[in-house]
């Protein structure tokens, strides 16, 4: 989603005429969620994706449509559809699409700006096509034609943006009051004279950390992967000739310190989205850094290693104080049984268990299951 927000903004600098279709609602099995967007350009050119390949076609002739000079148009595909063989929808899942031109109005610049620099951004997009606003950290840009309008938009979009969620908000008369359901993160009381409206919130939370511990080569993989799936990624290692930046080219940040130390003094950064995974096989740089990881905040805690030294790790760690929930949170040895080889395999092994985690996945085979895929 970001890099078609980016593209989005250089077309529009560069005075390319585009269309944006983007997710606006989901039902049942879709490969994307609320948020999830495609560009079109007039010359046939396109970026991004909004059902992984099914309605593609569908989108760029409803796009060929606004180029003639159509309103903003909000199309739903889904296999309930007459034509849902004609679009290629068959996987039983209903999305539906805000399909609109990008107009030179659009704050797209100081949103692809914030992306760039890692504030947090929410792109609001009203279904009527009214306007559009970009909310970060105390600035607003852009207006949706009013200022009760605006204030609305911008309180309707710190709450998504604080939760990390895109969608639909029903934003002003009739809407609930944040945090209830339906049109969580809609604006306080108070603002029921500003006629109803479906905002689409598009938020651009910070990317979740990913911190390794020990610049092995295997770290290098693993940094490659977690670079490429979005996070910023850390490694730190105590030894600085393993501490290369130049080893470790998909890094944010390569750091000659020791682990513990480091995270102690970064502990504050440490959230939920936060990924820790530990692979110097070394006790003296292990157990301290683990130690602090297990008491964080830390979303999900790896360390690398066979079943034996699992084994001693677990017994060092409760010689440190470690309590058994918290131990409970490691994740050792690292990674989901994939059986593959060498630093690439494993690093899919360890970045699949991170997105387990993190999604609420049960990392089995999908045919082994009868969940949804696409769990909401």
């Amino acid at each position: 989603m970001r890099h078609v927000i980016r593209q989005a903004a250089a077309w529009q600098g560069s005075g390319i005429r585009c269309v944006m279709a983007t997710v606006v609602r989901t039902w049942g099995s879709a490969p994307h969620g609320p948020g999830a967007s495609m560009l079109v350009t007039e010359d046939g050119r396109i970026v991004g994706s909004v059902s992984g390949g099914c309605v593609e076609a569908a989108v760029i002739a409803a796009a060929e449509e606004v180029f003639a000079g159509g309103p903003p148009v909000v199309e739903r595909w889904g296999i309930g559809d007459e034509d849902a063989f004609a679009v290629g929808l068959t996987c039983g899942g209903t999305i539906e699409v805000l399909i609109r031109e990008v107009t030179p109005e659009m704050p797209l610049g100081r949103v692809s700006a914030d992306l760039a620099d890692g504030s947090p951004v929410a792109l609001v997009t009203p279904l009527d096509g009214g306007g559009s606003l970009a909310v970060g950290r105390g600035a607003v840009s852009g207006s949706l034609g009013g200022t009760a309008a605006d204030r609305v938009a911008v309180l309707a979009a710190e709450g998504m943006l604080a939760r990390g969620e895109s969608g639909l908000v029903n934003a002003g008369e009739g809407a609930a009051p944040d945090g209830e359901r339906p049109g969580a993160g809609s604006p306080a009381a108070g603002t029921a004279c500003v006629p109803g409206r479906e905002l689409l919130v598009q938020s651009f939370a910070h990317r979740p950390g990913l911190l390794i511990f020990g610049a092995t080569e295997f770290a290098r993989s693993l940094a490659d992967f977690g670079a490429a799936l979005g996070h910023r990624v850390t490694v730190c290692d105590a030894r600085p000739a393993f501490a290369d930046p130049g080893r470790f080219p998909g890094a944010d940040e390569v750091v000659a310190d020791r682990p513990d130390r480091w995270f102690r003094a970064h502990e504050d950064l440490i959230d939920p989205t936060t990924a820790v995974c530990v692979l110097t096989h070394d006790p003296r740089f292990d157990i301290p850094v683990l130690t602090r990881a297990l008491r964080s905040a830390a979303g999900y805690v790896g360390a690398m290693g066979s079943r034996r030294t699992h084994e001693d790790r677990v017994a060092r760690l409760r010689a440190a104080g470690t309590t058994e929930a918290q131990l409970a949170v490691l994740r050792s040895p690292i990674g989901l049984d994939l059986g593959g080889r060498g630093a690439a395999e494993t690093a899919l092994s360890v970045l699949a268990e991170i997105v387990a985690v993190r999604r609420g996945g049960s990392g089995l085979p999908l045919s082994a299951g009868t969940r949804p895929i696409h769990a909401r």
